[in-house]
């Protein structure tokens, strides 16, 4: 009798002890994120440094693609389970072709933040002079693509949209000459800008009909979302912790990235609201854009889908 109750007790203590180690184990996530260096593609990053996701007893992983074309392929095959400031046009033409996905929320209403240059020594001073000269973008479906067609459009131009990839590339492109004009996102070539190696032809917020469109959203995959919602829901949450204590204090309390990001680019500081989703405007030209909020559902005639 004392044998049994001995093990009896050294069962229930074995169980005591590995209960809470179970009960803390951090819920798992992998995240995939289109370029890095946008002010909006940099909200999980901040919120990891800041110890948001520990917080919320998540471990997520995180990388960075080459554009909203890459991210895509990547969370179509499930090897992530969100995927993140993906462009709206690839998104609707995977959701329409099957893909396993879904828009889990809005990530930047208007264009705002992205600027096409050229070399300083180049005889282009706008998109109308672009005709049958080769101007980039990210990938197919990607925001830039988007923006850059809104542009051409807008302009009247015939210049030829060209799929370069991420901000590096395009820049090394540009330089050398095999393509005339490239793309980037603040802070990314504002040393080559200042140095008047490059010179700015063509701004996003010059995209009006893009105004009050919805352009990059937020994805999960359709697997991720029967089995992980919880902590999905839990990521955006802390994602927008950082900006709503902003709010709280009064501004007074800046990220170390942000005041690293205004010391090589000086300007406003970028404004940013939002229920679900998380949405920035990056210009500081118009605060009046500063003040709309997200729109969670996505204006493409019912093709798209939200899933809270």
């Amino acid at each position: 009798m004392l044998t049994r109750a001995l093990i009896a007790l050294a069962s229930l203590a074995a169980v005591m002890t590995s209960a809470p180690a179970s009960a803390q184990a951090p819920d798992k996530l992998k995240v995939a994120i289109s370029q890095r260096g946008f002010w909006d593609s940099s909200f999980l990053e901040f919120a990891q440094k800041e110890g948001f996701l520990k917080e919320a007893n998540l471990d997520v992983e995180f990388f960075y693609t080459e554009g909203g074309g890459q991210t895509l392929q990547i969370i179509t095959s499930g090897s992530v389970d969100v995927a993140m400031s993906n462009g709206l046009l690839g998104t609707i033409g995977a959701f329409s072709k099957g893909a396993p996905i879904r828009v889990i929320s809005a990530q930047m209403t208007g264009a705002h933040e992205l600027f096409w240059y050229v070399k300083s020594d180049s005889p282009i001073r706008s998109l109308k002079d672009a005709d049958n000269k080769t101007a980039a973008f990210s990938a197919p479906g990607s925001s830039s693509n988007l923006i850059l067609l809104s542009l051409l459009k807008q302009a009247g131009s015939k210049a030829k949209p060209t799929a370069t990839g991420g901000l590096p590339g395009t820049l090394t492109s540009t330089m050398t000459g095999q393509i005339d004009i490239g793309w980037a996102v603040p802070p990314f070539a504002l040393r080559e800008l200042q140095e008047n190696k490059i010179r700015i032809i063509a701004r996003a917020r010059e995209a009006t009909e893009l105004k009050d469109q919805t352009i990059r959203v937020n994805l999960a995959n359709v697997e991720a979302l029967k089995t992980k919602r919880a902590a999905i829901t839990r990521v955006f949450r802390r994602i927008r912790q950082g900006p709503a204590r902003d709010r709280q204090a009064g501004g007074g309390r800046v990220l170390p990235q942000a005041r690293a990001a205004d010391r090589r680019n000086p300007r406003p500081r970028p404004h940013a609201q939002g229920r679900t989703g998380v949405q920035v405007h990056h210009d500081g030209d118009g605060p009046e854009g500063c003040r709309r909020p997200v729109r969670h559902r996505l204006q493409t005639a019912g093709t798209v889908r939200r899933y809270p």
